[in-house]
């Protein structure tokens, strides 16, 4: 992807060659000048990834391993206690 002016809340996906997480989806939470960091959806469920109950999987991302793909109307949070 070019660079562009992501925003919280933003969508993009990761691209499917790129590690393990190709594929998945990332909401973003804080946009870079390189990219972004946000957390992983899930591409099978649309479910927040969670490393445990409790926390978000967060991961860093450049712009050349994602694409837009749109906005999210609602976010998770870290003190959320669905799983």
């Amino acid at each position: 992807m070019d660079k562009i002016d992501l925003q919280v809340g933003d969508i993009v996906q990761i691209n499917p060659d790129k590690e393990r997480w190709g594929g998945f989806f990332c909401v973003v939470t804080e946009p870079k000048t390189w990219g972004c960091q946000g957390y992983l959806l899930h591409h099978g469920a649309f479910d927040a990834v969670r490393i445990n109950k409790t926390n978000l999987a967060y991961v860093r991302l450049k712009f050349e391993d994602i694409e837009f793909c749109g906005k999210a109307f609602w976010m998770c949070h870290e003190k959320d206690e669905e799983v």
